[in-house]
């Protein structure tokens, strides 16, 4: 078996008119994507879902965002992982700095029925200049967390709790095994390559993000990489609050699981919708 390389309101109606994850609409931008702002190399995600009501979701959406919804559920993805040399485009790397580890808490949703995208409801990165650099030049909702990511062959435990550290400070432990390829190698030599219109797509390929700007006008931003080469895991432990203290009630195991080893990531500046 191959491995990877170590590395309830009235709502809207456009906060639910997408339900099904159709592959005919673009994952990318029909226009070219605004300049490069960064690099970054993103090592060890896990994509961890849950299902909930459209309904519970919707609402906590900015306006003009709509939910994109597969089998007629909202997607609540909790992504813990690796960043690595994170720079600006002027810059190399500056130890110290630019590796640490982040978590986000996301759905998914479409702009106008077009361009498939994430909202990030949290984000914990283990770098104050990070989160200061990501709240002001991003807007988005980034918070400091002492983290850990330790790896034994396929074993990995990652463990987040934000600060300042109290009991009720939402919090993060994982155990997870990394299996075998999603899929066979393509022609490329790739594998774990997910299918087109496939639930592995719908989750994992998502290039855009969407926030509200300091005056609520919405942003857009894009990035660029190779497809994930994605794997099968097995989550052997997970004890959450992330999801808990943004009142969305995530229980249990993850409902999907999915492991990649990362790849290199252009990362382009944000732009009005």
């Amino acid at each position: 078996m191959p491995s990877p390389s170590e590395p309830h309101a009235s709502l809207p109606t456009e906060a639910l008119s997408r339900t099904s994850g159709e592959p005919t609409i673009s994952r990318v931008l029909d226009v070219p994507p605004s300049p490069v702002a960064g690099y970054q190399n993103w090592q060890d995600l896990f994509f961890l879902h849950w299902t909930l009501p459209p309904e519970v979701v919707a609402p906590l959406l900015p306006q003009g965002l709509a939910l994109d919804t597969h089998g007629g559920h909202a997607w609540i993805g909790l992504v813990p992982f690796r960043m690595r040399n994170v720079r600006p485009w002027w810059s190399p790397p500056i130890p110290g700095i630019s590796h640490f580890l982040e978590t986000n808490v996301r759905t998914y949703v479409t702009y106008k029925n077009a361009n498939p995208g994430v909202y990030f409801f949290s984000l914990e990165a283990a770098n104050r200049i990070a989160v200061t650099a990501a709240r002001w030049g991003w807007h988005l909702p980034y918070h400091y967390a002492r983290m850990s990511l330790t790896r034994e062959h396929q074993r990995v435990d990652y463990t987040s709790h934000r600060t300042p550290h109290r009991p009720d400070s939402p919090f993060l432990k994982m155990t997870a095994v990394i299996e075998g390829p999603l899929a066979e190698p393509h022609s490329d030599g790739v594998s774990g390559k997910a299918s087109p219109g496939s639930l592995e797509e719908f989750l994992a390929e998502r290039y855009l993000l969407y926030t509200p700007g300091a005056n609520g006008h919405l942003l857009r931003g894009q990035v660029l990489h190779t497809p994930y080469p994605l794997y099968h895991c097995h989550v052997e432990h997970l004890s959450q609050s992330l999801t808990t203290a943004l009142g969305l009630r995530c229980p249990g195991p993850p409902l999907h699981a999915l492991y990649s080893p990362g790849m290199n990531v252009r990362v382009c500046r944000l732009q009005p919708v």
